[in-house]
């Protein structure tokens, strides 16, 4: 048995990137660091960041390009994979590349909606898998309040 799942919490590096698919299936993209305080050789503490590029889909995508921007505060869940690349110098690179199945914002309101209209909902909905090649995954309806049991 094997397990593949990421829980990131930090910021966005940059404002997000919305898309659609031919199908019409909104695809979001936006880079993102967590943030570690690490002594360096001097004894002083410095934070470290690590960065990830986080891909969201269908309503939580369009909801990522509505309510945040660079600097929001983000809860990420998902899958994390390794991908390699090679820049304009021929170096190898590597990014961390993470496929998000849930997506939650913190925050304070006025940190994360800035001037993009509307007020931010409490969470993104509910989660949704990202498409798979062999099969298309099944449209789900969104989360209501009156769907919440308490």
């Amino acid at each position: 048995m094997s397990f593949n799942k990421i829980i990131l919490v930090g910021n966005l590096g940059r404002d997000p990137e919305l898309r659609y698919t031919p199908q019409g299936d909104a695809v979001c993209d936006f880079s993102m660091a967590t943030n570690e305080r690490k002594r360096d050789k001097s004894g002083e503490w410095q934070d470290v960041p690590t960065w990830f590029r986080v891909t969201l889909w269908r309503n939580q995508a369009e909801n990522a390009a509505k309510y945040l921007k660079k600097g929001s505060q983000v809860y990420i869940e998902g899958r994390v994979s390794l991908e390699e690349w090679t820049d304009r110098d021929g170096n190898t690179r590597q990014t961390l590349q993470v496929n998000g199945t849930d997506m939650r914002f913190i925050g304070s309101r006025g940190d994360s909606s800035g001037d993009r209209g509307g007020s931010e909902p409490e969470f993104a909905g509910p989660s949704e898998p990202a498409p798979s090649s062999s099969s298309a995954a099944p449209a789900r309806a969104a989360s209501t309040d009156d769907d919440i049991p308490f």
